[in-house]
């Protein structure tokens, strides 16, 4: 079982978040132990800039078992799709392109992805496996 691993998700751990940390911590257990973590490069990005340097994010994507998965060019096509269909029904610019690419990776390049933001991918990824 490959899981897609949302930024929310590593934010709530790197940054000790007190209300979602521990959760995420453990739900990223539960998921290890059922098969392999990865993480799309907008998920990369955005977690590095919580760290000082390279090796240091390099060291804690390593100790939590997340690999690198970039973005296939099939998944960014979809998500261009799926932002188009979301501004269409009247979705809001709330939503950032980077939301839709990170969900396109999961449903075509992972098993599920490990979000706690179900409501946004259930909505605009009806295929997509969640973990929340």
């Amino acid at each position: 079982m490959i899981t897609g691993v949302d930024s929310n998700i590593l934010i709530d751990v790197f940054g000790n978040d007190q209300e979602h940390g521990h959760a995420s911590a453990e739900s990223l257990r539960v998921c290890l132990r059922e098969g392999s973590l990865t993480a799309c490069d907008v998920v990369w990005a955005e977690v590095r800039g919580l760290f000082d340097d390279d090796a240091a994010f390099a060291n804690a994507m390593n100790t939590l078992g997340i690999v690198f998965s970039p973005l296939s060019e099939a998944a960014a096509s979809r998500a261009g799709v799926a932002w188009k269909a979301y501004r269409k029904a009247g979705g809001t610019r709330a939503r950032v392109m980077a939301d839709f690419l990170i969900g396109a990776h999961a449903a075509l390049q992972t098993d599920r992805l490990l979000t706690r933001d179900r409501g946004f991918y259930r909505s605009c990824f009806k295929d997509l496996k969640l973990r929340t």
